[in-house]
C-alpha cells in the first residue's frame, strides 16, 4: 500500500465512512507523540515537526486502513517521508540564517530524562552532529539508532533497498560516533557541573568560571538575527568567560539562572533583569564543559514554558 494512495470511493454508507475516520483518528492520536519525536529528531525544529504532523494527518486520512497491517509503522513511514521533504526546504532556509543555527529547545518531562537513550539522542550536542549528515543519512540514523526500526521498514520509508539502507546506516553511525562525546555522562554529573557554572555566572566569579570550562570549550549562540549573538562559534575558556562576564558587566545586568530540563538533559533558563534571555545547554567531558549551546532567538523559545511529550514508542 503506497502512502499516497487515495481513499477507496464508492457507495459506502456514511456511517461506515464515519467509522473509518474514527479508527484513523484514534490510531493517529495514539501514535502522535512518537510521530512528533521522529519528526523533531530529524528536523530539530518543533514548528516544522508540527507542520510535518499536519501533512502526515492529511495523507493518513486518505489511506485504506483495511490494507494497512501495521498502523504504527505506516504512520512512521509517512512522517519520515514528509520530514525528508521538509529537511530539503530547511537546508535552503538555513543557508540564509543569520549566525549559527541551533535546534529549537523543548522543555521535557522527567520521564524523558530518565530514558538515557532518548535523552542522549535529543541532546543539543548530538543533534548538532546530526546536522552534518545528509537528509537520507539522518533519517536512516534516527530511525535505526534511536527508534530501532527494521532495515526493511526504513527502506520503505526512504525509497532505498534494505542493502543500501544497511550501508547508509553504517556510514552514518561511523560519522556520528567520531563526533559524539567519548563517554556517557549521567544527568546527575551534568547537573553538578551546570550548578558550578551557574554559581560562577551569578556571582561573576571569573576564576570559578574558568575552572569549570575546558581549555578548548566551544560556545555556539543562536540569535537568529533577532537577538545579539556571536556570528560564529567562540573557542577557548578565556574568550567564553569574557563573553559571559565581560560584556554583561558593562551593562550591569542582573543575571539569574533557573535549572530546567531541556531536550531530556539538564539546562539553564538564563534571565537578564528578570526577563528570559535564552536557554543554555551544555556538553560535559571529564567533569568540564566542552560545549555551550545558547539559544537566544525568541522564535525558538516558545516551547520552554510547558512540557512537550516525547517518546520512543
Amino acid at each position: 500500500m503506497n502512502e499516497r494512495s487515495e481513499p477507496t470511493t464508492g457507495t459506502a454508507e456514511p456511517l461506515a465512512y464515519g467509522g473509518r475516520m474514527e479508527s484513523a483518528t484514534e490510531a493517529f492520536v495514539a501514535h502522535r507523540n512518537l510521530l512528533f519525536t521522529v519528526a523533531y529528531e530529524m528536523l530539530g525544529s518543533a514548528a516544522d515537526a508540527e507542520d510535518v504532523l499536519q501533512e502526515t494527518w492529511l495523507r493518513w486520512m486518505k489511506v485504506d486502513l483495511g490494507q494497512v497491517h501495521d498502523q504504527r509503522a505506516y504512520l512512521v513511514r509517512i512522517t519520515t517521508r514528509q520530514s525528508l521533504n521538509r529537511l530539503r526546504t530547511m537546508k535552503r532556509r538555513k543557508e540564509t540564517y543569520v549566525g549559527p543555527w541551533l535546534p529549537e529547545p523543548l522543555l521535557t518531562a522527567p520521564d524523558v530524562a530518565e530514558d538515557a537513550e532518548l535523552a542522549e539522542s535529543l541532546s543539543m550536542a548530538l543533534m548538532l552532529v546530526l546536522e552534518t549528515l545528509s537528509p537520507t543519512e539522518r533519517a536512516v540514523f534516527v530511525l535505526r539508532e534511536v527508534f530501532d526500526v527494521s532495515y526493511e521498514e526504513i527502506a520503505a520509508a526512504v525509497d532505498k533497498s534494505p542493502v543500501a539502507v544497511r550501508q547508509i546506516a553504517h556510514r552514518a553511525r561511523r560519522h556520528v560516533d567520531a563526533r559524539r562525546p567519548r563517554e556517557a555522562v549521567s544527568a546527575s554529573q551534568t547537573r553538578a557541573v551546570l550548578e558550578t557554572f551557574q554559581h560562577a555566572i551569578e556571582t561573576r566569579d571569573v576564576q570559578g568560571l574558568l575552572d569549570v570550562l575546558a581549555a578548548e570549550v566551544v560556545l555556539v549562540s543562536d540569535g537568529g538575527g533577532v537577538k545579539r549573538a556571536a556570528p560564529r562559534p567562540v573557542i577557548g575558556a578565556e574568550k567564553v568567560a569574557r563573553m559571559y562576564l565581560g560584556s554583561s558587566a558593562k551593562v550591569e545586568a542582573v543575571i539569574t539562572c533557573d535549572a530546567t530540563v531541556v531536550n531530556g538533559n539538564p539546562a539553564l533558563a538564563v534571565r537578564l533583569d528578570g526577563e528570559l534571555d535564552g536557554v543554555l545547554a551544555i556538553r560535559v567531558e571529564d567533569a568540564r564543559i566542552t560545549g555551550l549551546y545558547y539559544v537566544r532567538n525568541p522564535e525558538k523559545l516558545t516551547r520552554v514554558a510547558s512540557e512537550t511529550p516525547l517518546t520512543l514508542r
